[in-house]
């Protein structure tokens, strides 16, 4: 940022001018904020691209169903077996629940029997028995769910039965009751902390508040534009966006208000007017904290690129998020700190004149142990790197299967009563596998589905128009790898009969769509942002040979995390199973967040370059950005740690892969693998430029004499 355009921003007057625009911003879109739950859109269905079978199948299914019907499995399981009391309190709960607001086709076991069902509705063992009903809220159906289901519970109740609400509708009231009231919950643990973080790291009980202030301003700003987005401009907002938003809001905008606060103490004790020092700060912060945003906000939208909805709407929508995050932390952040002055600082105050703390400190300590030997400190740390990587091979992004689906695991309702039925061999009918296809075709359909394993026998169920609906129920769990195989065998030998036009669909058939179009995203994707990161990098240091070291360190940092995380997804949290797309969100916030450090080092590395040559400016850059840029890091991965306390398994395991890379990329990469590069190659970092090589950039006497003797083996 222009000295000049620095100072303007932060004035005696423009100071005001800037946090009264910025608030009356704030409240306007502050107002919509609270809005963004009801245009969330959380189907599975609507993650998918229009090229998927699946969605195309749903497309025709809705000449025979409304999209919005919801099968619902109401599960009943007695130990010592289910009395005629029991059974008959199970039919009189029918006419009860078939009066609920948007029910139909009750299905009781004694109606089963009478209409002629195959499949049984009461196990062998008398253990276990079920009922089945369609509900259609329409678009309110996932908000509603979660009540829907305490009505039943209320209906179904049976003294000595355990009841559960299973099927497609009770996996969805699970899935909404996680989500419901999260947002909130994880935003205050999230500040806390950052608060907690950001008093060690101040050591000021005031000053704390300030960059806590902007962040959730920036996320109130975010989060009512987003609004405005998906209502008016068609983006794709669900639960899972939101609460990624919200974590990376408070963990960018923090470190980026670190970044800023650092320099502004420098500068403190070079200029006696505080207006002066901030411009200062801001012109030198603001072209880091800059390239930092845009590579996150790249990195995002290189998500555009994704076949999966969902994936595609996560990128633009937290890339929104990261700018106006950005554009706060530079307006209303500085205008708050040349209002409040130098005792926000209190009770270490920067002086006017008083010595910088960082040229003695940890880090400054740190880099003159590397310096003797670099060469031997990059190797060995690469080496040991590579090795921590192996523990990859651990990860299996086949899916999370039901079972894993929740932290809790088997103690959720959904999941347990969905386990009592295939244990007791009844089938949940609320997630058959449904394939449309051409009436004069479809006997020769159900012909060609025989002996396939994991299926019940195929049933023409519905003819119109010239299409047939046959419906297969799975015999295991629909998520289970069993009724996976069976969808790919069903859909072989479907697509096998000549003019069928046979198009496979249902839940199961869904989720085996995200898992093929995320292995696309992955293999897409990646590629995309690692040019768009390195083009970024290429014109902030204006070089080619430390982009290319950079990106490789933030890919063995990724590999690493991996590594430690496929372990600790295995052996501590019992959880060896990921969502297909994990690889790739996992990959975007460590690269995007990573690269970051690496920027705030290498900028300042440049900087020093200029006077005091590459391995002095490298030990010098290093001290001065240690202190805060460890603080950042603390602070993101605090933040998306907190998605470990969230019932869900996927934010559990992208929350903890993202602390762990960003701990991985701050204490180790960039202060030891980096600096120890930088240190070896010195001048050469810098080609084809010829920053420090033609000619070399000899320290001045001075400068020398104040610094400790590094010697560099080169």
């Amino acid at each position: 940022m222009h000295i000049q355009i620095a100072g303007k921003l932060t004035g005696r007057i423009t100071k005001w001018i800037v946090l009264v625009a910025v608030l009356v911003i704030a409240g306007i879109m502050g107002s919509f904020a609270g809005k963004l739950t009801s245009v969330q859109n959380n189907e599975a269905e609507s993650w998918l691209p229009e090229s998927a079978e699946s969605t195309q199948a749903i497309q025709r299914l809705e000449e025979f169903q409304d999209p919005n019907d919801l099968v619902t499995t109401v599960v009943y399981y007695k130990e010592s077996g289910l009395t005629e009391e029991d059974l008959a309190a199970i039919e009189s709960h029918g006419p009860e629940i078939a009066q609920l607001e948007g029910v139909s086709n009750v299905i009781t076991p004694e109606a089963a029997a009478a209409n002629g069902i195959p499949a049984p509705y009461v196990s062998e063992d008398g253990q276990v028995a079920k009922l089945d009903f369609t509900i259609n809220r329409g678009d309110e159906l996932w908000e509603d769910m979660p009540d829907v289901a305490d009505q039943i519970r209320d209906i179904t109740a049976i003294d000595g039965v355990e009841v559960y609400v299973a099927g497609a509708g009770g996996t969805t009231a699970d899935q909404a009751a996680a989500f419901a009231g999260m947002d909130g919950r994880l935003l205050l643990i999230t500040l806390c902390a950052v608060i907690l973080i950001l008093l060690v790291s101040y050591r000021s009980p005031v000053l704390w508040a300030l960059p806590i202030f902007c962040a959730v301003v920036g996320l109130g700003i975010a989060m009512g534009l987003l609004y405005l987005l998906a209502k008016y401009a068609d983006m794709t907002i669900n639960g899972q966006t939101q609460f990624i938003m919200t974590v990376l809001v408070i963990g960018a905008g923090t470190d980026y208000a670190l970044l800023l606060v650092a320099r502004y103490r420098e500068e403190l004790r070079r200029h006696e007017d505080r207006h002066e020092a901030m411009a200062f700060a801001l012109h030198r912060a603001a072209p880091a904290i800059f390239a930092s945003a845009s590579t996150v906000v790249a990195g995002l939208l290189c998500l555009m690129f994704a076949e999966l909805n969902s994936t595609a709407g996560l990128g633009p929508a937290n890339a929104v998020a990261v700018a106006v995050t950005f554009v706060v932390m530079v307006t209303l952040l500085p205008a708050l700190l040349v209002i409040c002055g130098r005792w926000v600082f209190w009770p270490f105050i920067p002086r006017y004149g008083s010595a910088e703390p960082t040229e003695s400190g940890f880090w400054a300590r740190t880099g003159n142990r590397i310096a003797p030997r670099p060469r031997t400190v990059w190797i060995f740390t690469t080496v040991a790197l590579l090795i921590v990587a192996l523990g990859a091979l651990r990860l299996d992004t086949s899916g999370i299967p039901n079972d894993e689906t929740y932290v809790s695991g088997h103690d959720v309702e959904s999941v347990a009563g969905n386990e009592l039925l295939v244990e007791h061999g009844l089938v949940d009918a609320s997630s058959p596998i449904q394939i449309v296809a051409s009436t004069e075709q479809a006997d020769e359909v159900v012909a060609a589905m025989d002996g396939i394993e994991g299926i019940q026998e195929p049933v023409v169920v519905a003819e119109k128009d010239g299409t047939s609906l046959i419906l297969a129920n799975l015999t295991a769990d629909p998520l289970d790898e069993q009724s996976i195989k069976a969808v790919e065998d069903v859909r072989d030998a479907v697509h096998a009969v000549d003019g069928a036009d046979a198009q496979v669909g249902g839940w199961t058939a869904v989720t085996l769509d995200i898992e093929e179009a995320s292995a696309r995203d992955n293999r897409v994707v990646i590629p995309i942002m690692l040019l768009a990161v390195m083009l970024i990098l290429m014109g902030l240091l204006r070089a080619l040979a430390s982009p290319l070291i950079l990106i490789g360190t933030v890919i063995l940092s990724f590999a690493a995390a991996l590594g430690i995380s496929g372990v600790v997804f295995d052996l501590v949290f019992d959880r060896p199973h990921t969502d297909p797309g994990f690889p790739l969100y996992a990959f975007v916030f460590l690269v995007a967040l990573g690269i970051d450090y690496n920027i705030f080092l290498m900028t300042r590395v440049r900087e020093e370059t200029a006077t005091k040559g590459t391995r002095r400016g490298s030990l010098i850059a290093l001290a001065s950005t240690g202190g805060v840029i460890t603080a950042a890091g603390i602070v993101l991965a605090a933040t998306f740690g907190a998605l470990a306390t969230m019932p869900l398994t996927f934010a559990l395991q992208i929350g903890t892969a993202i602390a762990i890379g960003v701990l991985l990329d701050t204490m180790i990469v960039r202060s030891v693998l980096v600096t120890a590069i930088n240190l070896d190659a010195g001048g050469r970092i810098w080609w084809p430029s010829a920053l420090d090589r033609k000619p070399p950039v000899v320290p001045p006497a001075s400068d020398a004499s104040e610094e400790p003797e590094v010697r560099v083996t080169v």
